[in-house]
């Protein structure tokens, strides 16, 4: 079996995580960028946002499979507005 493209996993993980929602993610090396829209972040902090993201993807950040991840959380109207 070939090695896990990380990519493809967090996309997994946050698509089963966080339903009906758009995800991008770039990166390599434990350094990922993710892109998320989904409504569930209406009337959610930035922070708020950013912990249900976290959360998702904890056991691989607490690994170090996931050293440094930059977040953009939008819902749909804020994705349609930029």
């Amino acid at each position: 079996m070939g090695e896990i493209n990380m990519e493809d996993l967090i996309r997994k993980i946050l698509t089963e995580k966080i339903k009906d929602s758009s995800i991008a993610v770039e990166g390599g090396e434990a350094k990922y960028t993710v892109k998320v829209v989904s409504d569930i972040f209406k009337d959610k902090t930035v922070i708020e946002r950013h912990k249900i993201i976290y959360a998702a993807l904890d056991s691989y950040i607490k690994s170090g499979e996931i050293h440094a991840l930059t977040i953009k959380s939008l819902t749909i109207d804020e994705s349609n507005n930029t």
